[in-house]
């Protein structure tokens, strides 16, 4: 598999970036609206997805080197936000894909 073509590359590249609980969760969670780093984390620790701060930075890292998210500076803190909203669309489905019964 060393010659993906051109036209999956970037499907591949965000797929690995999703390829996370922690990264689909915080994307379920700006799918809600944007958010700085605490926000998201009292939001996953509530669903049940306890993550410190420095591993939550670090997912977030991958999802903006993704493409997936971008920042915006409020004062001294960072708001993620989701790039556009399929991004959003993508996991939602993969989520509810998992969830269907299949013979």
């Amino acid at each position: 598999d060393t010659k993906v073509p051109d036209r999956l590359t970037g499907a591949v590249d965000l797929l690995k970036a999703l390829a996370s609980a922690t990264r689909l969760a915080t994307v379920v969670e700006l799918g809600e609206g944007p958010r700085c780093v605490h926000e998201l984390q009292t939001s996953l620790e509530a669903a049940g997805r306890a993550v410190s701060q420095p591993l939550l930075s670090q997912h977030l890292k991958v999802l903006r080197e993704a493409g997936l998210v971008t920042t915006t500076r409020r004062g001294t803190e960072i708001t993620y936000q989701l790039a556009d909203a399929h991004v959003g669309h993508i996991v939602n489905d993969a989520i509810r894909h998992s969830q269907e019964e299949h013979p």
